[in-house]
């Protein structure tokens, strides 16, 4: 039977939809200097775009109304991790190398990234497994799952090597999130987030802050970072990308300079329908349009988070607390990339930036998410009207 939207889900639907359009404008603002400097029309990025936000309306509603035992069945998801697995292996040997990172396979006019997908499986995977155990998930009880745990870090291990830091941090936290929500030891997971901050901030910082430049030389990703640590002094080179973002969201002000008016895409800003579409809509929309796609985003969390809150069974309220875990670790690297709080690390903005393979992964993500909210209000019908 086709499910029909509750009108709280419209909470959701309608700030995606909004936030897809938003996205179509500014990728054609965005891209059109880019696009004729390629030798493409103004439109292609444009046109392209839409054929994106278009199909994933359509996974959206498609998603939705699959059975949700689909999403469950172990044999179907290990087969899948093996796949992805060895697709994975494969992207390191022969990929398609863009920005630096070998994750891309090139089918035509079309180019897949299959990082972007583990995210959505491994959303779907963790759920699984740990819904069929309905146990309080201690150290010991991991260990009792390590086969699949192997698997897990292995897929997230190959993203790294591509090397796709952005990829993996966002993989890896998703993971962390959902077992946090399962009831992992909370003692034993601030240790490991502790230790992690810890090796970030007193080791790799000071270690890369004291070596030459001419070692990133050959290195997109440490050059990236190195940015990060001296964007002014590097300003010709690492630095660039940053520095011309700050200029970006300077230009902007509070009301923007105005659709269409942007310097920074004009050559100043690598990617700028991708990476970096929040600092040309920071340049043209102002702080008002930033803080309105920020907001579109935190009602879609939050309506994510609040469906998990209320789910019934222990797979609906993790896939919930994973998709929301994603969209918001992804829309802060990003964000904390251009505005250099983080080190830029390639990773797009959730349906605003160009990108199929991203727009493919939420769109799925969000119509699971929606699937589950009409189940999830189906039970509580059913339950008040036995109570009846």
């Amino acid at each position: 039977m086709w499910k029909k939207l509750h009108y709280m889900d419209y909470v959701l639907f309608i700030p995606y939809l909004i936030l897809s359009g938003i996205g179509v404008v500014m990728v054609y603002s965005s891209s059109s200097y880019v696009a004729a400097q390629n030798g493409s029309t103004p439109t292609g990025y444009l046109v392209k775009q839409l054929i994106w936000v278009v199909l994933g309306l359509v996974i959206t509603l498609v998603c939705m109304n699959l059975k949700i035992d689909y999403f469950k069945q172990t044999k179907l998801l290990g087969m899948l991790g093996f796949a992805m697995l060895f697709v994975l292996v494969l992207l390191r040997l022969v990929g398609q190398s863009i920005n630096g990172a070998a994750g891309w396979i090139i089918l035509g006019p079309v180019s897949i990234q299959p990082a972007e997908f583990c995210k959505f499986y491994l959303i779907i995977y963790l759920a699984s497994i740990i819904s069929q155990r309905e146990a309080h998930f201690g150290v010991a009880r991991i260990r009792e799952l390590g086969a699949q745990f192997v698997m897990l870090f292995a897929m997230i291990l190959l993203i790294f090597v591509q090397p796709d830091l952005g990829g993996a941090t966002i993989n890896l936290a998703i993971a962390a999130v959902i077992l946090f929500a399962s009831g992992i030891s909370y003692f034993v997971g601030v240790g490991v987030f502790a230790g992690a901050v810890a090796a970030f901030e007193w080791i790799l910082v000071p270690l890369v802050s004291r070596m030459p430049q001419s070692a990133f030389a050959n290195s997109y990703q440490l050059r990236r970072f190195l940015g990060f640590l001296n964007p002014f002094k590097t300003a010709s080179g690492a630095g660039t990308q940053l520095v011309n973002s700050y200029y970006a969201i300077s230009n902007g002000g509070l009301t923007g300079v105005g659709i269409g008016n942007s310097l920074q895409k004009r050559g100043y800003l690598p990617e700028p329908n991708t990476d970096f579409i929040m600092s040309i809509t920071a340049e043209e929309l102002g702080l008002i349009g930033i803080l309105i796609v920020m907001g579109l985003l935190l009602v879609i969390v939050m309506r994510t988070i609040y469906i998990g809150v209320r789910a019934t069974n222990t797979f609906n309220a993790l896939v919930c607390y994973g998709v929301a875990a994603y969209m918001t670790i992804q829309a802060f690297i990003n964000v904390g990339g251009i505005v250099g709080l983080i080190p830029i690390t390639g990773v797009t903005f959730p349906l605003m930036s160009y990108g199929g393979s991203s727009m493919m992964v939420l769109t799925l993500s969000l119509g699971l998410v929606l699937n589950i909210s009409a189940l999830e209000k189906m039970a509580r019908l059913n339950t008040v009207r036995q109570a009846g």
